[in-house]
């Protein structure tokens, strides 16, 4: 099974991204939170942690290999659960996703059903039976967003998080990195200092 992918991004659309890898090029589904993120990065080398399935065709009597490319493995397991509920299947739920994951998991948690049907293909019946199959299951999902929060930390910590999201790093690792690399060594001055401090960190992870 594929479970990781790492190569040059080349093509990108609304639902999909094709990945060049030696000889290989390799199509993934996306889900649309990522899309913006990612035509930024076209022609860059990228990184996947995938899921792969066989998507039913003509009726059920042949199946085609999918496979679904996320930013992060936490994505990826918000995803499989995701999907556990009732009427929300892969496709779905790659449309339905607009926001960062771990939002809709915070709105999940608060039973925050007007902000699930603020997503596409989710209407009140369906977000009320998301709330109830995975509330009280998401917790993990939203202390991991929560983390990721800088708490009155210096102006210069935004400058240090562009500067990680433009050497590849998603928004959310790159607050994850600066808001670790702050608490490590709050005396620093300098986005430059933490960019440093993060990799290292990133290193021992």
């Amino acid at each position: 099974m594929i479970t990781r992918i790492r190569g040059e991004l080349v093509e990108l659309t609304e639902r999909s991204a094709l990945i060049h890898v030696d000889a290989l090029t390799y199509e993934l589904l996306v889900p649309a939170a990522d899309v913006s993120t990612l035509l930024g990065k076209i022609g860059e080398h990228v990184e996947f942690f995938t899921l792969h399935y066989l998507e039913g065709q003509a009726q059920g009597s042949s199946f085609l290999p999918r496979l679904i490319g996320f930013s992060s493995e936490q994505d990826r397991a918000f995803f499989e659960l995701f999907t556990t509920v009732k009427g929300i299947g892969n496709r779905k739920a790659l449309r339905a996703l607009i926001r960062p994951f771990m939002e809709t998991a915070s709105a999940i948690a608060n039973r925050d059903a007007t902000a699930l049907t603020s997503m596409p293909e989710i209407g009140k019946r369906s977000a009320e039976t998301i709330i109830a199959e995975l509330h009280g299951k998401v917790d993990s999902f939203v202390v991991e967003i929560a983390s990721t929060i800088e708490i009155r930390m210096p102006a210069y910590c935004e400058d240090a998080i562009s500067m990680l999201m433009q050497l590849g790093e998603t928004k959310r690792d790159a607050k994850r990195l600066v808001q670790l690399a702050y608490d490590k060594n709050p005396e620093v001055e300098s986005a430059d200092q933490l960019v440093q401090t993060s990799f290292q960190i990133k290193g021992a992870t």
